[in-house]
């Protein structure tokens, strides 16, 4: 488990690409030596660090756990910087949040909000209670500081909220440092006064079905035959991590069924999808840019 890693710098725009760029160009680049990182990446040294941590959150890159801590591209890294280096499109950011969200050991807060907190509408304290009792049942520590679980709340807010919604009387449109995956909608402001919020349920409109197979080949382990509930409420599954309910769910499941990648089966009591495609995860993210690169967006 991992609290406050960020250093309480979420994710600017543009800096996945500016990461990606130079972890392509030079690996060493967070560690070398010869070549300040500050200089390199434009940005501070706390932001550095930052940056270094959502690379690896976000599943782009990893580090070795020994020797030198040079960045090396993910699989889903390099499919990302060779089809969508600058990060523009809705899916990529799509894709960048299910990996978020369900990396439990490196963004134990993100995923924790997503996939194992039951209320849709919540404070601060809601969440701070109920990630130290999570806390404290799936792990060793007693309990994390309250301060940094509050940082991970900001933080997550931060990351889904675009600023003017936050405090429009000190949103500068010059001041461009809103999160990219604020512009997915999964988080609104439900009362400003009493700062609550809630999980928004997204357009299934925006959510490209290539997309959705892919989480869902992802969490199969190779089985054919998955149950609608749990698509529904699995941790890490569509339901979970893209604010799904029901009928949203069953929406994305008949795009899918109408390209023939599944077959949704709601007779005699079954309620399960039969998986029709032997695409894995990177596959699934493959025959997504090879529709939006091709022009023709698959419905």
């Amino acid at each position: 488990m991992k609290f406050r890693a960020h250093d309480t710098f979420f994710i600017r725009k543009g800096w996945i690409s500016k990461g990606l760029r130079n972890v392509d160009s030079d690996p060493d680049v967070f560690i070398s030596r010869e070549r300040n990182p500050m200089d390199v990446l434009g940005i501070g040294s706390n932001m550095v660090k930052a940056l270094r941590y959502w690379l690896q959150a976000t599943g782009l890159t990893v580090e070795p756990k020994v020797g030198k801590r040079s960045q090396m591209f993910t699989p889903f890294g390099r499919c990302i910087f060779e089809n969508d280096k600058y990060t523009e499109e809705l899916g990529t950011l799509y894709l960048l949040h299910y990996r978020l969200v369900s990396n439990d050991d490196w963004a134990t807060a993100w995923y924790y909000l997503f996939n194992e907190f039951s209320m849709s509408e919540f404070s601060r304290e809601d969440f701070v209670d109920g990630i130290q009792k999570f806390i404290r049942i799936n792990s060793f520590r007693a309990e994390v500081a309250s301060r940094s679980l509050s940082d991970d709340f900001n933080c997550i807010i931060n990351t889904y909220m675009p600023r003017n919604k936050l405090n429009a009387r000190k949103f500068s449109p010059e001041n461009n440092i809103d999160c990219p995956l604020g512009e997915l909608g999964l988080i609104d402001v439900m009362n400003k006064s009493r700062q609550t919020y809630k999980k928004v349920t997204p357009s299934i409109a925006t959510l490209n079905p290539w997309i959705v197979l892919s989480v869902i080949v992802d969490n199969a382990g190779g089985r054919r035959e998955i149950s609608l509930n749990e698509l529904l409420t699995a941790p890490r599954n569509i339901g979970r991590v893209f604010n799904l309910d029901s009928i949203a769910m069953l929406d994305a499941l008949y795009r899918l069924e109408r390209l023939g990648q599944l077959k949704v089966n709601r007779t005699s009591g079954l309620d399960v999808i039969d998986i029709r495609t032997d695409k894995n995860f990177l596959d699934c993210v493959s025959e997504y840019y090879a529709a939006i690169n091709g022009g023709i967006m698959k419905q």
